[in-house]
Order: C-alpha cells, then sequence, then structure tokens
C-alpha cells in the first residue's frame, strides 16, 4: 500500500473532522481564570487523544504485514494498515496528520512531496494582503495563523518577513503577535522596505544589514534628491491627501486615506503620475546633457510631440524660448513616462486615465538615461501606495540576505506575497529550484499566473493557516527519508 493508499484510509475510515475541530480549540482556546472552562478544555484534549491513539494503533506496524482498516457498526476501528515499504509513514506521523489537514490539504502536500522530494527550511512571509486582509481579518494576523507559525518555527524552521513596510512597523506586530522571545530567537529575520535592509537579532555584527548602503553615490544621490523635493514640489492635492511613509531608504506615499478606497485611489493615481515625472527630472538632470543636444533633442521631439502636454500647456514658440532646466525636466517626464509605462501595463493604464499616457517610443530613450531607470523600480499598488525604490535592492536580494545570515546553504522555502515584489521573490526561487510560492485569491494577476501554474496554492483572504497546515504535513512526510527507502 502506498501513501496516497494510506492517506486514503486514514481520511476514509476515521472521524477526522471531530479530531481536527477539538486540535483547534486544544490549540486555541485562550487563557481564562475558570474552572469549569478548564475541566472542559480537560475534556476535549483527553478525547482528542484518544482519538490519536486510535489511529496510532491503527497504523502501527504490530508484525510486518498488511492489514485491513474496518470500522463496525459501533465505530470501533481495528488495526493495522503497514508493509515494510511503507516505514516512513510512522503511526505518530499519520495521528499529526488527521489533527492538522483536511483531505485536500494532505493530498497536496502528498502531491509536493512527491513532486519536490525535499523539506521546507524556511518560510519568506510577505505581511499586508498575505498574512492578515483588511477586509476579511480587521487588519490582524489571525490567531490560527500565529499559532502555526509558532509551531512551525519550534520545530526548527526559521521565519523570513519580507515586507515593504518599515522596520519599527514590523518589530511592533511581530512581537506583538509572535512574542519578544520567537522574534529575538536568532531564528527570525526582517527584510524591510521591500529589501533594502535585513534586521536578523542575535547575530551580532550582522544583526542590521544596511543593504542600500552599498549602493553607488550616484544611486544614493538620486534617491536623496527625490527624497527632498517629493513633498515640496508636489502638487497641492497630494501635500494634503497623501504623506510619506516613515522609509529608511525607498520614497513611498501613501493616502491619507482608508487603504483601497476611492479616496486613496484617486490621491496614488495621481502621485504615481507626480513621482514618474520628477523621478524623470531628476535622473535626466543627473545625465547632465549639454545644450546643444538638449536643443536638439526638443526639435526632434516637438516635431511629433507637444512637449506642453507635461508643463503649462504654453505654445511650441514658447517652449523654444525656454531656459534649458525647464527643457529638460518636459523631456525627462517623457522619458520616463514611456519607460515605465512599457514596463508595468498598470502604470501604463494609471498614466493614460489620467491624460499622461506616453506620447514617445521608449526605444527613443538615450541610453544614458535609460541605464539609470533600469536601476530604479517605480511600484504601484492599488488605492495603496506608490513608491520608488532600487531595483538592486529588490526582495529577492534581501531573502537572499537573510538566508545567509540565517546560515542556510541549500534553502528550499515557501513564498507567500500578493505583489509584483513578491513576485519577484517568487520567480527567484522557481528559477533557482529553491521553493514554492503561494498567494492569497484576491494577489495581483501577474502573482495568481505564477501560483497557478507552480502547483495552484491559492488561499482565501484571512486563511494563510491553510497553506501553513499543508506544509506542515509537507515536512511530516519526510521526503528525504522517503527518498532514500
Amino acid at each position: 500500500m502506498d501513501r496516497y493508499d494510506r492517506l486514503y484510509a486514514l481520511y476514509e475510515n476515521f472521524p477526522t473532522d471531530t479530531l481536527r475541530d477539538r486540535q483547534n480549540f486544544i490549540d486555541l482556546f485562550p487563557p481564562v481564570d475558570s474552572r469549569v472552562a478548564l475541566e472542559y478544555w480537560e475534556d476535549a484534549h483527553n478525547e482528542l487523544q484518544a482519538q490519536k491513539d486510535e489511529i496510532r494503533d491503527a497504523f502501527a506496524n504490530k508484525d510486518g504485514h498488511e492489514r485491513e482498516t474496518t470500522i463496525d457498526q459501533e465505530g470501533s476501528y481495528s488495526t493495522s494498515i503497514t508493509t515494510a515499504e511503507n516505514e516512513a509513514l510512522e503511526p505518530e506521523t499519520m495521528a499529526a496528520i488527521a489533527s492538522q489537514a483536511t483531505r485536500e490539504q494532505a493530498f497536496t502536500a502528498l502531491d509536493l512531496c512527491m513532486k519536490y522530494q525535499r523539506r521546507i527550511n524556511a518560510l519568506v512571509l510577505d505581511v499586508d494582503e498575505t498574512l492578515r486582509s483588511a477586509g476579511g481579518t480587521d487588519n490582524e494576523i489571525p490567531r490560527e495563523t500565529l499559532h502555526h507559525l509558532t509551531e512551525i518555527h519550534e520545530r526548527g524552521i526559521p521565519i523570513i518577513i519580507c515586507t515593504g513596510q518599515t522596520l519599527e512597523n514590523v518589530k511592533g506586530f511581530a512581537i506583538q503577535g509572535l512574542g519578544s522571545e520567537l522574534v529575538h530567537s536568532g531564528d527570525i529575520s526582517i527584510v524591510y522596505e521591500a529589501g533594502t535592509g535585513v534586521f536578523t537579532p542575535g547575530h551580532g555584527s550582522d544583526t542590521k544589514r544596511l543593504l542600500y548602503a552599498e549602493l553607488d553615490s550616484e544611486i544614493q544621490s538620486i534617491f536623496t534628491q527625490v527624497r527632498s523635493r517629493v513633498l515640496p514640489e508636489a502638487p497641492e492635492t497630494i501635500q494634503q491627501s497623501a504623506h510619506l511613509q516613515g522609509n529608511e531608504f525607498n520614497i513611498t506615499l501613501k493616502p491619507n486615506y482608508e487603504t483601497g478606497s476611492d479616496a486613496a485611489e484617486t490621491v496614488i493615481d495621481e502621485g504615481l503620475c507626480y513621482l514618474v515625472d520628477l523621478l524623470g527630472d531628476i535622473v535626466t538632470t543627473a545625465v547632465d546633457i549639454d545644450d546643444e543636444t538638449v536643443v536638439s533633442i526638443r526639435n526632434d521631439m516637438t516635431a511629433d510631440v507637444d512637449i506642453s502636454s507635461v508643463s503649462d500647456g504654453a505654445s511650441d514658440d514658447n517652449i523654444a524660448s525656454r531656459v534649458q532646466t525647464e527643457d529638460i525636466y518636459d523631456i525627462g517626464a517623457l522619458w520616463a513616462r514611456a519607460y515605465y509605462a512599457s514596463a508595468d501595463p498598470e502604470i501604463a493604464t494609471v498614466l493614460e486615465d489620467a491624460d499622461a499616457a506616453p506620447t514617445i517610443d521608449p526605444d527613443s530613450i538615450p541610453t544614458s538615461v535609460r541605464t539609470r531607470f533600469d536601476r530604479i523600480d517605480i511600484a504601484y499598488y492599488h488605492a495603496d501606495a506608490a513608491e520608488i525604490g532600487s531595483l538592486d535592492l529588490d526582495k529577492p536580494t534581501g531573502v537572499q540576505g537573510a538566508l545567509d545570515v540565517l546560515d542556510i546553504e541549500d534553502p528550499f522555502v515557501l513564498i507567500m506575497g500578493d505583489s509584483k515584489s513578491d513576485l519577484r521573490i517568487m520567480e527567484w526561487a522557481q528559477t533557482h529550484d529553491a521553493g514554492i510560492a503561494a498567494a492569497p485569491r484576491h494577489a495581483s494577476t501577474r502573482v495568481l499566473e505564477h501560483v497557478r501554474t507552480t502547483d495552484d496554492l491559492v488561499y482565501e483572504p484571512g486563511d494563510a493557516a491553510s497553506i501553513l497546515r499543508t506544509i506542515s504535513v509537507l515536512n511530516h512526510l519526510d521526503p528525504i527519508e522517503y527518498e532514500s527507502s
């Protein structure tokens, strides 16, 4: 009898739903000072252990011969189901699987085991709209999810929290949800601001790695200029309706409204257009295009393009008389719009809806400007944020830094995320055979396409625990031992 048959027998012949409900009650029972409640918990605990004992007995290898599992009219179970070739699935493993996972989760875990023949040796987890969902979990990580994270960590699996949030925000909710002892255990790392830094408590001089400090001076200068100009030069509507997230390096515009609301969508869409134009100005100025080149570019472009569309509506005759810096701003904005619209369909849509669609061919962007754009990311999160970050410091870079600090030399990780920045980690893991990916049903289209075409680990909003249960079973199945047997 192979592993699939044994799992089928487990879920066919035992009341696993009842067993799992009791296990959930035991695990999530809140601390209360009540003798009656404690007695109820003890009764449930005893009943749970009795059910597990029946499963252990049924799957125990009493004498090395295969036996059938049957249920008599009174609901009692006979022993046992084993063969020598199936010793990898110990009776204790069968009891653990039954108490943790649904039939679907268990068979999904076995499929993953047979496909990859590897255990998960680290978790890489986004937070917002991944572990917690504003629409389904009151923007808090559910207790069930926190419990399974703690349980997996106690089995020796490191956790890498990978988010666009600031370090202080992540540390705060991590300590509140997981506990200070676990966060400072030495097996938890925080990749913050989408990969600009890595914080791994308990690792001495490697505890905090400022990855952005390793960037060259020109890129750091561009970010410094964007940061200093972004709010003072912003349109009044953005100044009144948005704020900068308190990052160490990235520049992130956040709405002063509830995430996902119509008002948040309006200000973030306007903010995105503004960031694109501002970055285009700063990058083009940094390239230091000479006067003759500026005039030549301007004349070529005005033959087909009304540059006034990115400024104040002035006529072409007035444009010709402007000073060099104004010309550079106009040209830089057009280049930035063309570049980032061609790179991201969502950005292209926002620009088009704002009557700021690119009017030039992105291939016309000078190499000196394009090479700077190639290293700088503009990210759009619908009704949530518009962000400028470094492509040299994306989430995969941060995750690899965390894996290095945690001394995980041959990673096979579970990545859970919902956005384009998480997709980059998923693609990195697929390319390097370094993990599997899961995403909530409301994740971005490109993330869902990736997840569905790999292992289809899609879960409902707020139900990250279902994936953690599946991974727990995968590791219980001990693929390493199975491969060598």
